[in-house]
């Protein structure tokens, strides 16, 4: 009889937690902006998918940040197109990243995925967890950092090209850097 009502309280636990965890998400989703029955590749792709063309990117007031990020081992980031309104807003949609990531190969800009970023110290004064979009958690980056700004959050989307260290992971090793040289970005996208 005892282990019966064990098992009866342990299988009622474990519901009511995957229940709270399923409700917390859909939560999370919808104040975030996202679609709270899609995912965040997704809801990336249908935000992003206009961006394919650089232009639109800048005329959204997306800007070449810096030239491309390799990787500390295997891999890089690429090419950031940031968007200075949104990285300063310290909100998170997941319609609007704050980043663009772009690859230069054959010659052009190839959109391979976005970055959200959100300044730790905004975020920390006005929440009491780290920031959590549609279920994925952000990456802590201190400071001093390598791109020398304020230590902040961050979470890669790996949407249009596929990685295979993880489509939220920081570096992708199918992702290079070696067919750019300054002024690619900026030369590319006036065209």
């Amino acid at each position: 009889m005892k282990t019966k009502f064990v098992v009866f309280i342990g299988i009622t636990a474990l519901l009511l937690l995957a229940f709270t965890a399923v409700a917390l998400a859909a939560i999370d989703s919808s104040q975030a902006g996202g679609d709270p029955t899609g995912t965040l590749v997704q809801t990336v792709r249908q935000a992003t998918e206009r961006f394919k063309d650089v232009k639109e990117a800048e005329a959204a007031g997306y800007w070449l940040f810096h030239g491309c990020v390799s990787g500390p081992q295997e891999g890089a980031m690429g090419i950031h197109y940031v968007n200075g309104d949104l990285v300063g807003d310290g909100e998170l949609d997941a319609t609007k990243p704050e980043a663009l990531i772009y690859e230069f190969k054959n010659n052009r800009l190839q959109l391979t995925g976005v970055e959200y970023i959100v300044d730790a110290a905004t975020w920390d004064a006005n929440n009491d967890t780290p920031p959590l979009l549609m279920g994925q958690m952000f990456n802590f980056v201190g400071s001093p950092n390598r791109y020398r700004i304020p230590a902040f959050y961050e979470l890669h989307v790996w949407a249009w090209k596929g990685n295979p260290l993880g489509t939220f992971a920081d570096w992708n090793s199918r992702v290079s850097c070696d067919d750019y040289t300054a002024g690619d970005a900026a030369d590319h996208a006036s065209h």
